[in-house]
């Protein structure tokens, strides 16, 4: 099996093996995959540089099991090809004219990149880097949600933030995530991001998640809202077909780009 598998099926099965067993053994896989283990060291590598493994002696250990969050300078280079992908699809949710909210996160920065010329658009945010993009946008109106910027994502949390939320009706709001599951909904893993997404859900009409495949079947410490809450889900063709019909099963509308 593993010598006709390309690099990149043998890196998915590599996170599967990882997320499953909780960590990945270089000479298991090695066994498993048909392959040397050198080639599992530079996967790992590969993997680690994405942001997905952290690299241990004899294999490595899946970057949620250690409680660990990637910083967004991380998640730009992470599955990129798939987050255009999404955000492109993402535009068809992108009312004519009205208010639209982008949530922090590096596939709603390539939507806030991809917004049309064409219509008049208000948009909320509370990421700086969204910001960054659309200040100059002279048929957007930009409203910028004040608070404690945190680090990790550069978007605003706390009581600043929600109160500011708390005064809209948007049309509708591109919701980013870490884990979506049909048990637990949409989480992640900051209590006080988690509270701003909650704010941003109910600050408008329809909620459109958007995240790759990779966010599809994790759960993390803070959750955001139930999958009763959500519109739509928006993710990429890796997803596995099992999880997209479990969504549907539990009354989420799912499509991938």
């Amino acid at each position: 099996m593993g010598l006709s598998m390309y690099a990149p099926e043998r890196h998915q099965e590599i996170l599967t093996v990882a997320r499953s067993a909780g960590r990945a053994d270089v000479s298991e896989l090695a066994l498993v995959l048909a392959v040397t283990p050198e080639t599992i060291r530079r996967d790992l590598s590969v993997l680690e540089r994405q942001g997905l493994l952290r690299r241990v002696h004899g294999g490595a250990i899946p970057v949620e099991r250690l409680g660990i969050e990637p910083g967004i300078a991380d998640k730009e280079g992470m599955l990129a090809p798939e987050k255009l992908r999404i955000a492109a699809l993402a535009l068809h949710e992108v009312p004519d004219g009205g208010t639209i909210v982008l949530d922090a996160g590096t596939t709603t920065v390539r939507l806030a990149e991809m917004l049309p010329n064409d219509r008049e658009l208000q948009v909320v945010t509370s990421s700086l880097p969204i910001a960054t993009v659309l200040a100059g946008r002279v048929n957007i109106v930009l409203h910028l949600i004040g608070g404690t910027v945190r680090g990790r994502t550069l978007a605003a949390v706390g009581p600043w933030a929600e109160r500011a939320l708390s005064d809209i009706q948007a049309d509708v709001v591109f919701l980013g995530t870490n884990g979506i599951t049909p048990e637990r909904g949409v989480t992640t893993p900051d209590l006080g991001e988690a509270a701003v997404k909650r704010a941003l859900v109910r600050a408008a009409r329809r909620v459109v998640v958007l995240a790759d495949h990779t966010k599809v079947g994790r759960s993390d410490f803070a959750k955001v809202a139930g999958l009763d809450e959500v519109d739509l889900l928006i993710t990429d063709s890796g997803l596995d077909t099992e999880l997209h019909a479990e969504l549907e099963h539990a009354g989420l509308a799912v499509l991938t780009a």
